[in-house]
């Protein structure tokens, strides 16, 4: 249960968390298609597309997360849905302009796999704890999180299932199993990490 008694973040809280979660969210996006890899949700499923369309990867994640900021609106409130619009807006501009800047052309994919892992779930872990997510199913996650009790990071866990099921038909076998072993650090931490019951800030 939210304490209401706990402090609220400032505008600039919630500025900076969302940059620096969309910034670290970009970097695993690096890792990613630096090694060739999917991950789950909504950005799992724009990588599959990207690698089997050749379109970009920002413009085909924006446009995915479209339909859901409907749910985000009517169960989530407007804040929410307008700080998850700007993070999608944010990961949409910095995932197509950091490969000018940083340039990630080989890695193993067992250590790309980790990184980008890690470096997502830390990412979403920001987003969260300031009341924005990347859209897509993190809305409906966190929607049922809050209103089921429903773990947000198990029903990330149940897409990233399909998408992965959908990325054999793009990408090689072994690629997809490396790429899952990311993925399932992603949602442990989100897991282990996202929970009312020790993060009160608000």
């Amino acid at each position: 249960m939210t304490d209401r008694t706990a402090p609220r973040h400032s505008l600039l809280d919630d500025a900076q968390g969302l940059v620096v979660g969309t910034l670290l969210v970009a970097l695993s996006v690096q890792l990613l298609q630096g090694a060739g890899l999917v991950t789950g949700q909504i950005a799992g499923l724009s990588l599959v597309a990207a690698y089997a369309s050749g379109w970009p990867f920002g413009a085909v994640f924006f446009a995915l997360n479209l339909p859901f900021y409907i749910l985000a609106l009517r169960r989530m409130g407007r804040a929410f849905a307008l700080k998850s619009f700007a993070a999608v807006a944010l990961l949409s501009v910095f995932t197509e302009t950091m490969p000018s800047l940083l340039r990630v052309e080989t890695a193993h994919p067992a250590l790309a796999a980790l990184l980008a892992g890690i470096t997502a779930g830390a990412g979403l872990l920001a987003l969260f704890r300031h009341g924005a997510s990347l859209g897509g199913v993190g809305i409906l996650a966190l929607w049922l999180q809050d209103s089921r009790g429903i773990r947000a990071g198990w029903v990330q866990l149940g897409f990233d299932a399909a998408v992965f099921a959908l990325a054999f038909a793009v990408i090689a076998p072994m690629t997809v199993l490396w790429s899952l072993i990311g993925a399932a650090i992603l949602n442990l931490i989100i897991a282990t990490n996202h929970r009312r019951d020790r993060y009160i800030a608000r």
